[in-house]
């Protein structure tokens, strides 16, 4: 039997990158999978496709996870098709390079709004419904160790998810609710490759520094996710795992 047959997972931006892998992962482990996106329908209903044709049970549902109509709807979506729900993956992201010259409010508010604000949206919404044994995993980042360059609003991010992540294992700890965070390096994804970091400078420093000698790829995260929820992992709560190859 496969390690989450039985069980209901929400994956924030799961159309493409690291959260189409970690939908396709959990799908084909057993979960249902309710595979969110924002923009990119497109993405999504190919990530089911995926799922369902090996097997599993997948459905897109739209929605911004920064407004808090839209994060209640992604979790009654699980609840009304599924009837019950045992995991979020809160992987919806964005992120821009900016030094600190040309940081404004624009930029400011249009990275803390989904990777902050939308984590807890969704997390809110979500703990009405999940059950003793559930699991809460937030995508997070190295950069909130590695603190690189021109990265203070989008490293801000993800500091404040490390930070969010503790408070909310102590908080749904005596629930029964285990909150924790995936913390990748540099990743190959759609994402990545637009923004112009996979073989650049950047690309081969991160590689360089990573014990296991290259960068990340979406399944890499993908694993540690089906591990974080399911109940192989019932004994980890609050933990920051660095799914970086060794980088720190």
């Amino acid at each position: 039997m496969s390690t989450l047959t039985g069980k209901v997972a929400v994956v924030t931006g799961g159309s493409k990158g690291i959260g189409a892998a970690i939908a396709k992962s959990l799908g084909a482990a057993g979960a249902s999978v309710v595979v969110n996106y924002a923009s990119d329908k497109t993405g999504a209903e190919a990530v089911v496709k995926a799922i369902t044709e090996a097997g599993g049970k997948a459905v897109t549902v739209k929605g911004d996870v920064s407004k808090v109509a839209d994060a209640n709807a992604i979790i009654d979506a699980a609840i009304k098709t599924y009837g019950k729900l045992d995991v979020l993956v809160n992987n919806s992201g964005v992120y821009e390079m900016r030094p600190l010259e040309a940081i404004d409010e624009e930029h400011f508010h249009k990275q803390f709004n989904v990777n902050v604000l939308g984590l807890l949206l969704t997390s809110q919404a979500a703990a009405k419904h999940l059950p003793k044994g559930g699991s809460i995993i937030n995508i997070g980042s190295l950069v909130s160790r590695i603190t690189p360059p021109a990265s203070a609003v989008y490293t801000g991010t993800k500091g404040a998810v490390d930070a969010i992540t503790g408070v909310l294992s102590l908080e749904l700890g005596p629930k029964g609710i285990r909150v924790n965070a995936l913390n990748p390096g540099l990743v190959e994804t759609e994402g990545t490759h637009t923004a112009g970091f996979i073989g650049s400078d950047f690309h081969k420093g991160a590689a360089a520094v990573t014990p296991l000698g290259r960068i990340g790829q979406p399944d890499d995260i993908a694993t540690a996710a089906v591990f974080l929820a399911s109940d192989d992992s019932g004994w980890i709560n609050g933990q920051l795992i660095n799914a970086a190859g060794g980088a720190r």
